[in-house]
């Protein structure tokens, strides 16, 4: 599959992706750029659709993760900081899951926007199923605490 037809294809799950860890459409923007950029030039094989799939969402969540741990990024002011602009409503629940540490943002996006179980989550993400679950079932608690406090 060209690149054209994997960004029409996958994008718009490698773009949700990257905006829920990130939470920063800029940053999501840069982070979508750079997944495709890399697999333009990798061109890897492929086994199967799930397997394009599923390097996509990997590459997604490591390039959201080394941008976020980036020491630049620390370094830089948030625009709206700086300028005043009036920014779209969000729901509680937005608000919610932008509170959350990365780590669990992660897995709540790929467990209940994209669908996958714990097993698929933890090798897309590197991490062992046990810790998954463990952080669905932290993430889901303190969803349920932020959402409370906001009643």
């Amino acid at each position: 599959m060209d690149t054209e037809s994997a960004v029409e294809r996958y994008g718009t799950m490698v773009y949700r992706l990257a905006y829920a860890q990130l939470r920063n459409r800029q940053d999501a923007d840069d982070v979508f750029q750079e997944v495709f950029l890399r697999y333009h030039r990798a061109a890897p094989p492929f086994e199967s659709e799930e397997h394009r799939k599923a390097w996509l969402l990997r590459v997604t969540a490591n390039r959201a993760n080394s941008l976020a741990a980036s020491p630049w990024r620390k370094r830089n002011v948030p625009l709206e900081d700086v300028y005043s602009y009036s920014q779209p409503e969000e729901s509680g629940l937005d608000a919610a899951l932008a509170q959350l540490p990365p780590k669990y943002r992660a897995v709540i996006h790929l467990y209940y926007y994209e669908g996958y179980d714990t097993e698929e989550t933890a090798r897309i993400l590197g991490r062992k199923p046990s810790t998954v679950r463990a952080q669905l079932t932290r993430a889901r608690q303190a969803l349920a605490r932020l959402l409370k406090e906001d009643l």
